[in-house]
């Protein structure tokens, strides 16, 4: 069921290669001081961020955006010694952002819109995923990278909590991230991974075949 009282506006904080997904955890470091700002005022109001990712990786001061994000509510606060705040972020619900407000303590603001994204607040019940491919997949990339992992703890994720975990954290490149985001069902977001995944696989092959003689 969608909630109607999802705020209509919400801070914005706009972050490469940062994905957050409905019912989704994101660790954050803050450290610098609108962002410092933007999380004090979302604790004395809703506890809500809208995470969204620049167009562009290039360092500018206000660059464009996607369209799309992900709001998350602060389900975890710790301030730290040396005045930083360690937050977790649990994803709610996509949005697309309908404008931009005037900045308020140096942080972006927008109105947004839920509407496209209607299902998001109900974990996805009966998927068709292809779950043997994924973990196939999945095992092959973690031995290429000689990654360490819990295995039995991986296998034993429900189908939504293996994708959004794996999509979360996985090491994509920012419009490799925006394009899971962006996918309209578990099933698809499933697909998007696991072709993801095999693309990082034949990476070194590419590469070395692409070298000249």
């Amino acid at each position: 069921m969608f909630d109607d009282d999802l705020p209509e506006a919400i801070p914005l904080f706009p972050l490469s290669g940062a994905l957050l997904l409905p019912r989704g955890v994101l660790p954050l470091n803050i450290f610098e001081p609108h962002y410092l700002n933007m999380v004090s005022d979302a604790m004395a109001n809703e506890r809500v961020i809208g995470m969204i990712q620049p167009l562009s990786p290039k360092n500018d001061d206000k660059p464009n955006l996607y369209r799309t994000g992900c709001m998350g509510r602060i389900t975890a606060f710790n301030e730290t010694e040396d005045d930083r705040f360690l937050i977790m972020l649990t994803g709610i619900c996509r949005f697309d952002v309908v404008r931009e407000l005037p900045e308020e303590n140096g942080y972006r603001r927008a109105i947004v819109d839920y509407s496209g994204f209607a299902d998001d607040q109900e974990p996805e019940g009966g998927s068709q995923i292809d779950r043997k491919r994924l973990l196939d997949v999945l095992q092959l990339f973690i031995q290429q990278n000689a990654i360490d992992v819990e295995w039995k703890a991986v296998t034993a994720l429900a189908d939504e909590q293996l994708v959004v975990s794996l999509a979360m954290t996985c090491p994509f490149a920012p419009n490799e991230k925006q394009a899971l985001l962006e996918c309209s069902s578990l099933a698809e977001q499933s697909r998007v991974l696991t072709a993801l995944l095999e693309m990082t696989l034949l990476a070194p092959d590419m590469a070395e075949n692409a070298r000249p003689n």
